[in-house]
């Protein structure tokens, strides 16, 4: 009887645990496959907003817009506070844009002060919870930059996805598609730049953004479905008068923007590709953002177990080796080491791989999917470089 009480105890102990783990995986691959847009990325944490200074950039968004003078914001001192370059500064119900470290500022040693360029949205107070988003802009082409554009309907697999098409002089479309984290704001970046060199742009919106129509499953599946709506786009471009497209794509973008370089039926229209912060591998990912969420490493291998179960994707490596045999563009690759949710050292194998194509331009200091907002300047020089050609 005794035996029989052990055994029957030691099972149900068992049990519990392979569910519990198995529980642990579901929620853990949750942070990849769920991306909530608007929100931090596990990988990136909430500071706190210790002061305001006076100047017409912390008036609120009218002001700002008006202003010469910006103002002062001073956060919590972290890494990601430190960080160099222009982001946004965004909260619950807030968004802003702050510029470099004010290093000359007062602070006490566990604060930074950095540069406020402008409050596009809300007020900002101390005491708030926000954080750095690599989103400067929010809005539309023309209310966040003064660019004329169109809301237009690519229609996709699922249904209609919402774009803004930006007109330009040349026939050589650029389509832009964001990545984790983000929306179809992200790119307008770039958008000035691209104006000014007579580029059409389309930004897109897929499937599980808003607007778009939702996945059957709710998930994402980190580019690796997604890309068939971004073919939808080089259709569109391609019927409304593109001769080829430039696919410009971040994070998971990038992977869509891959996959349709080497997979559309339309890939001898494509004339290049520029992959910022490239998923190239979606299990490094996965467990990327799963230990962000605080998850033991022992469960790492089943938040990409059950990510592998809930969307179906398979191991990453094969197909990756594929598409990069199969690539037949011109590609630039802007990514850096500061990156913790998209390994860098797969960039680099990948221009090692194929130094006829792949151009690498590495930025330090930028976390994942702000690339510009590190260095604008080197990233928008390196992308005058490698638009060049396309005339």
């Amino acid at each position: 009887m005794r035996t029989a009480q052990a055994t029957a105890a030691a099972v149900t102990a068992a049990t519990t645990t392979a569910l519990a783990a198995l529980a642990a995986g579901h929620v853990a691959s949750g942070a990849a496959l769920r991306p909530a847009a608007g929100r931090p990325l596990p990988t990136e944490p909430r500071l706190t907003l210790h002061a305001v200074t006076a100047g017409d950039a912390a008036g609120g968004a009218t002001a700002a817009a008006t202003s010469s003078t910006a103002g002062r914001v001073t956060l919590t001192r972290a890494l990601a506070s430190l960080r160099p370059g222009v982001y946004g500064l965004a909260g619950d119900g807030t968004h802003a844009v702050v510029g470099p470290v004010v290093t000359s500022a007062p602070h006490t040693a566990d604060t930074v002060v950095r540069r406020l360029e402008r409050v596009t949205h809300g007020a900002l107070e101390p005491g708030d919870k926000v954080w750095l988003t690599p989103q400067v802009h929010i809005g539309n082409p023309r209310t966040a930059l003064g660019l004329d554009h169109a809301d237009v309907s690519v229609p996709g697999e699922l249904g209609s996805l919402p774009a803004w098409f930006v007109p330009g002089a040349r026939d050589t479309w650029v389509i832009a598609v964001h990545g984790l984290g983000t929306t179809r704001e992200h790119p307008m970046v770039v958008m000035e730049q691209l104006h000014r060199h007579r580029f059409p742009v389309l930004a897109l919106a897929y499937r599980g953004d808003l607007g778009a129509p939702r996945p059957p499953d709710g998930l994402s599946h980190l580019g690796e479905t997604e890309w068939r709506d971004l073919d939808a786009a080089i259709r569109y471009a391609v019927r409304y008068g593109a001769e080829r497209v430039v696919l410009h794509g971040w994070s998971t973008g990038a992977t869509m923007a891959l996959r349709a370089a080497t997979h559309s039926a339309l890939r001898d229209r494509i004339a290049g590709i520029i992959l910022d912060s490239p998923v190239l591998d979606w299990e490094a990912t996965v467990r990327a953002l799963a230990a962000a969420r605080h998850v033991p490493g022992p469960l790492l291998p089943l938040a990409v177990r059950a990510a592998q179960g809930r969307t179906g994707l398979r191991p990453h490596q094969i197909r990756e080796r594929a598409d990069i045999r199969e690539l037949r563009v011109p590609t630039l690759v802007v990514h850096g080491p500061g990156d913790t949710v998209a390994p860098w050292g797969l960039s680099r194998r990948f221009a090692r791989t194929r130094p006829d194509l792949v151009t690498l331009h590495t930025v330090p200091d930028a976390p994942h999917g702000a690339m510009w907002n590190a260095d604008p300047k080197g990233y928008e020089e390196a992308m005058r470089r490698f638009l060049t050609p396309f005339g």
